[in-house]
């Protein structure tokens, strides 16, 4: 049986991660506290990035350690079912510390992905 592409599952990530970090832009953390609206889309983002990370292999992940897999597919649970405790100075500080290495990985990913499948 041959394995599925991750192909779709990496170009959602990257580009939910561009996404959040666009909408986030320049935001100090006292002015996205204030913007729900900005929160909701960044949220938003979050879910897919957790979505997509569940469909990734076991391969891949293994390969990329320093990524807390369980913890980036587990805050789409807690966006979706314990959203009450989700504080934005929390998703902030997500957004700004911790995409940009998930971001990093997956991208080199979808490169190594795509050329593996041409």
């Amino acid at each position: 049986m041959t394995a599925r592409s991750l192909v779709p599952w990496l170009t959602d990530i990257v580009e939910a991660i561009a996404r959040v970090r666009s909408a986030l832009g320049d935001l100090t953390p006292e002015a996205f506290e204030a913007d729900w609206q900005k929160q909701w889309l960044i949220e938003r983002g979050l879910e897919i990035v957790s979505e997509a990370s569940r469909h990734l292999s076991t391969e891949l992940k293994a390969r990329h350690p320093q990524i807390p897999w369980p913890k980036v597919a587990g805050i789409g649970n807690i966006l979706r079912h314990d959203y009450g405790k989700i504080a934005a100075p929390i998703i902030w500080k997500l957004v700004r510390d911790d995409l940009p290495s998930l971001e990093n990985v997956c991208r080199d990913e979808l490169a190594a992905a795509v050329k593996s499948e041409s």
